[in-house]
């Protein structure tokens, strides 16, 4: 009795299925259905260790982001040029459509806080943290790119998440950066 045995096109097909379909379904897991215009977050919380950034409306989580943040990642930022990201409560200070890396939402960083613990180590506190897209340089990284600390302080998601940050957050949103 002979052996049958697929043809080499069936078998290249079902390693194909086996090895994709958890990716598609990953991929459509994570694809989110679009959110009403009229939805405000009014709360942005990012856990620096996580790497995530979760935005919320009336205390309800709406989105979950993947985030990079500074080389220096652990530990709060201190001083200007120390390329760590704040941790601390903050606001958003500022939009801007046309920054370098897509667009951004402006963190109200230094507070009070922040300076004085810059001035009693004899330093300035810095500023310019912002939370924004990967821009032109980075967007080769896509969705892959919060395995990079790759800013200098701030906080990245790629630029179809600053595109929905942007369009739902407005200034004056609160901004908790944890540990």
């Amino acid at each position: 009795m002979r052996k049958r045995s697929f043809p080499v096109p069936v078998a290249i097909i079902t390693v194909f299925l086996a090895v994709a379909c958890p990716f598609f379904r990953a991929a459509a897991a994570h694809g989110a259905e679009r959110l009403d215009p009229a939805v405000r977050f009014d709360k942005l919380v990012v856990e620096k260790k996580a790497r995530r950034l979760t935005a919320l409306s009336d205390g309800r989580v709406l989105r979950e982001y993947r985030v990079a943040l500074g080389p220096n990642a652990d530990g709060p930022k201190r001083l200007q040029g120390d390329q760590k990201t704040p941790e601390g409560l903050y606001r958003v200070d500022g939009k801007n459509p046309n920054s370098r890396y897509h667009k951004n939402l402006g963190v109200s960083y230094p507070n009070e806080r922040d300076r004085e613990t810059a001035s009693a180590l004899g330093g300035n506190p810095g500023g310019d943290i912002k939370i924004h897209g990967l821009g032109p340089k980075f967007r080769h990284l896509g969705k892959d790119h919060w395995r990079y600390d790759w800013t200098l302080g701030c906080i990245a998601v790629t630029d179809e998440e600053m595109d929905e940050l942007y369009f739902h957050t407005d200034v004056g949103a609160a901004i908790e950066i944890l540990p």
